[in-house]
């Protein structure tokens, strides 16, 4: 059976073909490594391997783990929905989060952020797809929300995420990125540099219309508990 190291590696090198195939600055694309249920011991393994950044998606199951291991100097990034009772524990003890989606949401994190943290990493979820089953905003509302989010204290508006509607076809796949960063690109905010989308079916596509940080879960850690 492959190990964590072992499916690690292949992934790093999935990526690093494809920023060449599609003329992408080398290492411009990072890993973000998906650990939502999967123990700590697993991600001890990817940690000792290299990595470094980690997404979840359950507020409480990534506290266990963070207390589990606070000795380790991992990068916590929470990539779930959002609910505006678990914000001031959201900003608190992740570095950054990827699902804002909402100015409310965005006031609660900067407000309930301490002041001894640096500020807090924000990416605005776009429901690129327009999906009723998604949260995000659409691309008519972004710039609204972008220039309102810029505003806040506490908080540093690193760019956009989106998980658009599965596609089969390479070609489907490529549109609603190219769409998105199409979009970005029209606000001139220099800030918004990182296009948080591509997951393990769809990580070429991404990678050749802009992405900066690819969420992998089970080509990395095997199929969810």
């Amino acid at each position: 059976m492959p190990t964590i190291a072992h499916n690690l590696k292949q992934i790093h090198t999935q990526i690093h073909i494809a920023e060449q195939t599609y003329h992408r600055v080398e290492n411009s694309v990072q890993l973000l490594a998906v650990s939502k249920t999967k123990p700590a011991s697993t991600i001890v393994s990817a940690y000792q391997a290299g990595q470094r950044h980690f997404g979840e998606n359950y507020v409480q199951e990534a506290l266990n783990k963070q207390l589990e291991l606070r000795a380790f100097d991992i990068t916590w990034h929470f990539i779930g929905a959002i609910q505006s009772n678990k914000t001031k524990v959201l900003a608190a003890r992740f570095d950054w989060i990827h699902c804002v989606d909402s100015l409310k949401i965005a006031q609660r994190l900067s407000s309930q952020r301490p002041d001894f943290l640096q500020p807090l990493n924000i990416c605005v979820q776009v429901n690129i797809s327009d999906e009723s089953s998604k949260s995000g905003v659409t691309l008519d509302e972004l710039t609204d929300l972008v220039a309102q989010i810029s505003e806040l204290p506490n908080l540093k508006l690193r760019g956009v995420m989106a998980i658009p509607a599965p596609q089969a076809d390479f070609a489907l796949q490529r549109e609603p990125y190219r769409k998105l960063v199409a979009a970005v690109n029209t606000l001139k905010n220099e800030n918004l540099t990182t296009f948080s989308f591509g997951m393990s079916d769809d990580l070429e596509a991404a990678i050749a219309e802009g992405s900066t940080l690819i969420r992998i879960g089970t080509a990395l850690f095997g199929a969810r508990n």
